[in-house]
């Protein structure tokens, strides 16, 4: 039985939906509230067991490196005000016993590129790939759920949630049998499908488990539209020889790849701090 130690988070995108906000500064640290889009998602994988974080990075991303690095300066600065609660907020960005590993892609040749980048220091172990764009509010945290759905069944697990059929030009959808209330077998999966092309309203939203064996398909996948190699692609030839499953996670979900869907979930995780969330509330109250 292999467990989930690793998790690769494709962090090379441009952000260009919310330029002039990413000019300088990567998508991924946009902040929810108080913390980086990343952070979350991070976060959500050491709940998880994980340990190993690998980030495919690319150009003008260094600020995620350093934001998961020691900041020396800032914490002897905390510490002589003696503001001990803010020190040890900026100490456990990440756990101590959590690895954080850097890989260039030097070229923006799309997801899938970006997955087989991690390939060197994955190797033949499954894991995780989380989108951080995909901000997911669940208990327990939505790879976790997952992490028990492969223990159990020891495949390739997709995260899914329905969409309205005019959105499906926007996702991977797939085509599945039901196999109990939250877990499908999938039998097919296509990239942005016209609505009235689509299998079904089933989207693969930002959270996978994958085997090593994708790495095989990815490396034979030729690039398409723009250049870019489709993890879809690679996906799709993975589930002709090995069982691939989609799972309904249990949570919220919001598009943070979107502004309307950043807006929301400023809003959603406002009205959860617990530092902020009554006074917030009042004020949302008063703009009725």
């Amino acid at each position: 039985m292999k467990k989930i130690t690793k998790a690769v988070f494709p962090v090379a995108g441009m952000g260009s939906r919310f330029l002039p906000a990413t000019k300088a500064s990567p998508k991924e640290m946009m902040p929810v509230v108080d913390k980086p889009l990343i952070q979350y998602a991070v976060e959500e994988a050491v709940a998880a067991g994980i340990t190993d974080m690998v980030f495919i990075t690319g150009r003008n991303k260094r600020a995620i490196e350093d934001h998961f690095d020691t900041a020396y300066e800032l914490e002897a600065e905390l510490a002589a005000r003696g503001k001990q609660e803010l020190l040890d907020m900026v100490r456990e960005v990440v756990p101590r016993h959590v690895n954080c590993i850097y890989i260039r892609q030097s070229e923006p040749l799309g997801l899938g590129h970006a997955v087989l980048c991690a390939q060197p220091v994955v190797q033949d172990e499954p894991f995780a790939v989380i989108l951080a764009d995909d901000l997911i509010d669940g208990e327990p945290p939505i790879v976790k759920q997952m992490v028990g759905v492969f223990w159990q069944h020891q495949c390739s697990i997709l995260g899914v949630q329905n969409v309205p059929r005019d959105d499906t030009r926007q996702y991977g959808i797939v085509s599945s049998v039901p196999l109990a209330d939250d877990l499908e077998q999938i039998d097919a999966i296509v990239e942005k499908p016209k609505p009235e092309d689509a299998p079904s309203t089933l989207a693969v939203v930002g959270r996978y488990i994958l085997t090593p064996r994708i790495f095989h398909h990815l490396g034979k996948v030729q690039a398409g539209t723009g250049g870019e190699i489709q993890l879809t692609d690679g996906i799709a030839a993975l589930m002709q020889e090995e069982r691939m499953l989609a799972y309904r996670f249990k949570g919220t979900r919001y598009d943070c790849g979107s502004k309307l869907g950043y807006l929301k979930a400023q809003v959603a995780f406002g009205l959860m701090h617990s530092e902020l969330r009554d006074e917030f509330a009042a004020y949302l109250d008063s703009l009725k």
